[in-house]
C-alpha cells in the first residue's frame, strides 16, 4: 500500500474536495491511500513551509510562498515530472494569473487547482428592503456605509490588501518603482480612503477574515454589502448558508479606474521529501484536470482555478453565477510578489496597515514606514516581481 499524507486548510473550500478526490483517486488506484489534515486560514498565509514539508507529501499552499520554496528547494519541480502538453493547457485554462503564480526560476512549482480574489457580495433583499442599491463608486460605498449596511474583513493581512488594491485603483501598481512599496502620494491618499471607510463600519469588522465577514453577510440581517473580499462560492450555493449571497466585480474610484484586487487561490504541490513522487503526481494531475476541476472538485465545495469550470453552465447554475459574475475580476487580479523574503515583509507591514485603518495616525509616516521595511525586503531578484 503507498501511503501519502497532504495539509490543506480549514474550510470546506480547502479541505473536503481534497478529501473527495483522494477517495476517489483511492477507488481508481486500489493500492494508494490519501489522509489529508488541514491547517486554519491563518497558519496557511503564515506558516512557513520549512515546517510542513518534513512531515506531508501534497501540500495545498498559498503563491507568495513560492521564492523562498524554490531557493530552498523545499517542493518538486513539477515541470520536470509532468507532461509539457499537460503544463501547456494548465497555463491556456488558467483563471488570472493563477498558474502563472506558482513559476517562478523557471520551474512550475504548484498546479493551480484554486483561485480567489477580493470580489464584491451582497444581500440582495436587504438592500431592496432598505431602498438601497449595490453600489458602484467609492462614494456610493460611502453612502451605503453611513447607513450601517457595509462589512469588509479588517484583519492585518487584509488590510494590507485592501491597501495594495486601492492603490492600483488609484492609478499605481505596488512595488512598481524600485526599493518602495508605492509613492507617498498615493500610498497615503489610499490609507486615508480605507481609514475614512473603517470609521464607517462596526469595529467588530476590525477582528473578521473574509470567511467570518461572508459567514456575517450570509446568516444575519444587520448588513447588506461588502465590496472586496476574497470570494468563496459556497456562500453563492443554495442550501450552504441561511442566506445565499450574490456576488460581484469591484466599484470603481471616482474618477479613475475599477479597483484591481490582489490574486489569492491555492496550489497542489508535492514535498521535495516525498517518496512516492510518481503516485504523487498522477495524483496532482488528477485534481488539476478539468474534468475533476468542473466536477467533483467543485461539487466537492471547491472553487477550482481551471478555466472551464468558471465557464461551465453547470458550476454556474448551482452557484448562482458566482463564477461568471467575478471573472473580470479574477482576470484582472493584481500578481503579489513572490522573493524569498516577501512574507517577512507582508507579516510586519499588515500590522502597520491594520493600525493605522483602525485606530488613525499618520498616513505619510505610515507609507514611509512601510517603504523603509520594502526596501530592507527586496533584493535585485528580477523573478518574483509584482506584474
Amino acid at each position: 500500500m503507498i501511503e501519502l499524507q497532504g495539509i490543506a486548510w480549514n474550510h470546506t473550500r480547502g479541505y473536503l474536495p481534497m478529501v473527495a478526490t483522494a477517495q476517489r483517486f483511492s477507488e481508481l488506484h486500489s493500492d494508494v491511500s490519501i489522509r489529508w489534515e488541514k491547517r486554519s486560514l491563518q497558519e496557511f498565509a503564515d506558516l512557513g513551509l520549512d515546517h510542513l514539508v518534513g512531515s506531508f507529501d501534497l501540500l495545498v499552499i498559498d503563491h507568495p510562498s513560492i521564492g523562498m520554496a524554490a531557493e530552498n528547494m523545499l517542493l518538486l519541480a513539477l515541470d520536470r515530472h509532468l507532461p509539457k502538453e499537460f503544463l501547456s493547457d494548465q497555463a491556456a485554462q488558467s483563471v488570472g494569473k493563477s498558474h502563472d503564480s506558482y513559476h517562478f526560476g523557471d520551474h512550475q512549482w504548484a498546479l493551480a487547482i484554486d483561485t480567489a480574489t477580493p470580489v464584491s457580495g451582497c444581500r440582495r433583499d436587504l438592500l431592496e428592503k432598505t431602498g438601497a442599491s449595490v453600489p458602484g463608486t467609492w462614494s456610493e460605498l460611502l453612502e451605503l456605509a453611513r447607513k450601517g449596511l457595509v462589512a469588509i474583513p479588517g484583519i492585518p493581512i487584509d488590510s494590507l490588501m485592501h491597501l495594495y488594491m486601492m492603490c492600483t485603483g488609484l492609478g499605481e501598481l505596488p512595488f512598481s518603482s524600485p526599493g518602495k512599496l508605492i509613492s507617498p502620494a498615493v500610498g497615503s491618499r489610499a490609507l486615508k480612503m480605507l481609514r475614512e471607510l473603517a470609521s464607517l463600519l462596526s469595529p467588530d469588522c476590525a477582528q473578521r477574515n473574509p470567511i467570518a465577514t461572508w459567514e456575517y453577510l450570509a446568516a444575519s440581517n444587520s448588513v447588506a454589502f461588502c465590496p472586496f473580499a476574497y470570494g468563496y462560492s459556497n456562500y453563492s450555493r443554495p442550501g450552504y448558508a441561511k442566506y445565499p449571497l450574490e456576488m460581484g466585480n469591484l466599484i470603481q474610484i471616482d474618477g479613475h479606474e475599477r479597483c484591481r484586487s490582489t490574486l489569492g487561490g491555492a496550489g497542489l504541490a508535492i514535498s521535495s521529501h516525498c517518496r512516492h513522487v510518481n503516485t504523487a503526481v498522477e495524483y496532482c494531475r488528477f485534481v488539476a484536470s478539468p474534468e475533476c476541476q468542473a466536477g467533483l472538485y467543485f461539487q466537492s465545495g471547491g472553487q477550482p482555478g481551471n478555466r472551464t469550470a468558471w465557464l461551465s453552465d453547470d458550476t454556474n447554475r448551482a452557484s448562482g453565477n458566482f463564477f461568471r459574475n467575478t471573472l473580470a475580476t479574477l482576470d484582472d487580479a493584481w500578481l503579489r510578489p513572490r522573493w524569498n523574503g516577501y512574507l517577512g515583509f507582508q507579516d510586519t507591514a499588515s500590522v502597520i496597515v491594520h493600525r493605522y485603518i483602525w485606530n488613525g495616525g499618520n498616513a505619510q509616516q505610515v507609507i514611509s514606514t512601510l517603504n523603509e521595511i520594502a526596501e530592507q525586503s527586496m533584493n535585485t531578484q528580477t523573478s518574483g516581481r509584482p506584474q
